[in-house]
């Protein structure tokens, strides 16, 4: 992101930070519905996005498009169904940012289109976070560890073949890695976050009667 703006980065920095700390309360907040109050316990029951923040990651995240925020820890023991509430748990965060997207979607349909306002740091703004939100769930669903598409894969493969869970897992992060390296230092695309993107984007849109397909 080196070269953005200065004004630029006072619309992405607060739409990244409503995207991650919505993402990450959402996870804990569902988990608290079904049942196991660590997030409440570690102070992630929360909106302020200090508490969600990595440092490291949002670092990274602004330097060369990849971070993450701190995990919501949570307690799967305290569920009654331990898969099926797992799966709920991993599918909060991605769809938190789904909702977040259309409710953007929204505001652009109500203050550009209906409104006519065209303040361009407010248009900047709005378009960043329905983009940043659609990218944030995409790209969590994707089934490699850690990531949260993975949770529901993992929990999909049955008790009995505990050796392939734990190969899933432990040789997923490595490939996780590697796909990342890959995808940033050569020109090989291996994760087209950008074109899913763009899909829902357009779907948005649409949902709202606007057409951006121009």
């Amino acid at each position: 992101m080196f070269n953005l703006s200065f004004q630029q980065l006072l619309t992405i920095i607060p739409a990244i930070l409503i995207a991650i700390t919505f993402h990450e309360f959402a996870h804990g907040r569902v988990a608290m519905l079904l049942g196991d109050n660590t997030p409440e316990l570690t102070g992630r029951n929360t909106l302020n996005p200090l508490k969600h923040l990595d440092p490291v990651g949002f670092l990274l995240l602004m330097v060369v498009g990849f971070g993450w925020a701190k995990p919501v820890m949570i307690n799967p023991n305290n569920f009654k169904n331990f898969k099926r509430d797992t799966i709920l748990v991993a599918l909060a965060g991605p769809t938190a940012n789904f909702i977040l997207a259309f409710i953007f979607t929204l505001l652009y349909k109500i203050l550009v289109i209906n409104l006519g306002i065209v303040f361009v740091g407010l248009y900047n703004f709005i378009f960043y976070s329905i983009s940043i939100n659609l990218a944030l769930m995409v790209f969590n669903l994707l089934p490699i560890p850690p990531l949260d598409g993975s949770r529901i894969i993992l929990n999909l493969i049955p008790n009995s073949n505990s050796e392939m869970r734990l190969k899933y897992y432990r040789y997923g992060s490595w490939a996780f890695l590697a796909l990342i390296v890959i995808d940033r230092m050569t020109p090989i695309n291996l994760l087209p976050i950008r074109p899913v993107v763009m899909f829902f984007m357009r779907l948005l849109f649409s949902l709202v009667g606007v057409d951006i397909s121009a």
